[in-house]
């Protein structure tokens, strides 16, 4: 099969157009879930599904199914799907999410040039709302489409407007209807930039993913006493933001003396808000966020534990108070044996050296593996750079990635 690196090139730089963001350096791009931008992305991808002969149909969540079914498909046979999504971070590059979907397309595509005969119906998908930049916390769409969140549940999330996604979704026409059922598909594979340095740092093309990293998130408070920064002595504050700062150092060390047993085990504090936050006012009052991630679970458990050590304390040496809630925890996921396999031979038969490593973020994915045989396949990312304009991945390697997953695809669809 021969992959159209410019025909893949040209329905991702058009689909760059919508909600194109100026910037001083790379093409940035602000797609959020229900934006006229959205609309836009959403309408100009059904126009290729319809160029290249699929079917369409839009569930309730606003999911984008393109369907090819073949002569040679039996019409009822479980279909082998691909895609990801084209929803956007704000100010975003232009390949996370939009690389997966279009791929995809170019996979069936090339599929039809080649004269493949598939057994199975091919199925492309946009997943709604995979970053979770207006509604919710993320990957919306596949939740919905693996029973994990309930449709209404889901249409009830309501932006910081107090607009509900049901509502943004039907107001750019995209509220359809029914379920799609990903436990119905046979297997999946989502292409994916890597937004890391493995596969450029060994000049590989693309990278099967083994799994997926577990993710846990807490929340976290600690309480101490705003004060007057020049009238209160030392030894009387109760400083909520000092503490704050030995907590975090805590969550740090602890994740270091675990890379010792798990080098993939990483620990974050990314969100900080402090109150009053003044600067002539001691903070009485600090909320934070922990982002725990592992291939290892145990690391997970044992960073958390960690937390809740460290917090204990705090209260014991400081005059503060604690209090954390573990509101999200997901144990890591291993992908297809069989999907892994598909796309390490399809590697080798186009002469592509594929390399084995973890995902550290979540992708869709994560959701599909639970209910079917699934895959991710990573190409290369400059300099490991993501979420932001500047992201990038070579031509050359969007369409070799791209050939190692229409290899897979044929292969599966084909069994």
């Amino acid at each position: 099969m021969r992959v159209n690196q410019q025909r893949l090139r040209s329905d991702i730089e058009s689909n760059a157009e919508f909600g194109a963001v100026p910037t001083d350096e790379g093409r940035g791009r602000t797609v959020l879930t229900g934006s006229e931008a959205d609309r836009r992305a959403r309408e100009f991808f059904c126009e290729r599904l319809r160029d290249a002969g699929l079917s369409i149909h839009i569930d309730e969540v606003g999911n984008i199914v393109g369907r090819w079914v073949p002569e040679s498909a039996d019409p009822d046979a479980a279909p082998v799907a691909t895609g990801s999504h084209l929803d956007s971070v704000p100010e975003g590059g232009i390949f996370d999410g939009p690389l997966g979907v279009y791929a995809g397309l170019e996979s069936i595509r090339a599929m039809q040039d080649a004269g493949v005969e598939p057994v199975r119906p091919v199925e492309v998908v946009n997943f709604t709302e995979e970053e979770g930049q207006r509604f919710g916390g993320g990957l919306i769409g596949s939740a919905v489409a693996t029973d994990e969140m309930d449709s209404d549940e889901a249409l009830a999330i309501e932006d910081s407007d107090g607009i509900p996604l049901g509502d943004a979704l039907a107001d750019i026409g995209y509220r359809g209807e029914g379920r799609l059922d990903a436990s119905e598909w046979d297997s999946w594979i989502e292409l994916h930039i890597e937004q890391s340095e493995r596969l450029e740092d060994a000049n590989v093309p693309a990278g099967v993913v083994t799994s997926i990293v577990g993710l846990s998130r807490c929340s976290v408070e600690i309480t101490g006493e705003a004060d007057h920064a020049g009238s209160t002595l030392m030894d009387d504050r109760s400083d909520a933001l000092a503490a704050t700062s030995e907590f975090i150092l805590d969550i740090e060390r602890a994740t270091n003396e675990r890379n010792e047993v798990s080098e993939t085990a990483v620990g974050t504090v990314g969100k900080l808000d402090v109150s009053p936050n003044a600067p002539n006012v001691i903070a009485g009052n600090t909320t934070l966020t922990v982002d725990v991630r592992d291939v290892d679970y145990d690391s997970i458990e044992f960073i958390i534990e960690e937390a809740r050590q460290s917090l204990a304390r705090l209260e014991d040496q400081r005059p503060v108070e604690t209090t954390l809630e573990h509101p999200w925890d997901r144990q890591p996921v291993e992908m297809s044996d069989r999907c892994r396999r598909a796309l390490h031979d399809a590697g080798a038969d186009a002469n592509l050296e594929t390399l084995d490593l973890h995902s550290g973020a979540g992708h869709d994915t994560m959701h599909v593996a639970e209910v079917t045989d699934a895959a991710l396949l990573f190409a290369p990312s400059r300099d490991g750079i993501s979420h932001n304009p500047r992201e990038w991945t070579d031509w050359e390697d969007c369409a070799d990635a791209t050939r190692v997953l229409a290899g897979a695809l044929a292969r599966l669809a084909t069994e």
